[in-house]
């Protein structure tokens, strides 16, 4: 892809949804408004995703032992949410972008500056 079509491409996203992953593994949702030479992203009305913690796993494992005291050969498949917050405006740093995702359900028009 030469300059201009990744320039024009990059327009098209502005107003999208991304979904950013970060190197902390920590995961940005919101809508793109602009980006720069070093590859920085600015989101606007953006969520942040994180996995739970370690200590919150292990609570949730010993908890499952306890009701079904078998699981220590079969493993317990555990389902425990991602913690959220809504953080607004933010700038994620190129550097740290792993993967970039465009959401399928696009923004409400209002919040991609559309009246």
């Amino acid at each position: 892809m030469n300059e201009t079509e990744a320039v024009k491409y990059l327009d098209s996203l502005i107003g999208q949804t991304l979904r950013v992953h970060t190197t902390d593994t920590r995961i940005f949702v919101g809508v793109f408004k602009c980006t720069d030479a070093e590859r920085n992203i600015i989101l606007a009305t953006t969520f942040e995703y994180r996995f739970p913690a370690p200590s919150t796993v292990r609570e949730a494992a010993a908890a499952a032992n306890e009701k079904e005291p078998d699981t220590r050969t079969n493993p317990p498949n555990l389902k425990l949410d991602m913690t959220s917050r809504f953080i607004g405006l933010v700038v994620v740093p190129g550097q740290h972008i792993t993967k970039i995702e465009l959401e399928e359900k696009p923004a409400p028009a209002h919040l991609r500056g559309i009246a």
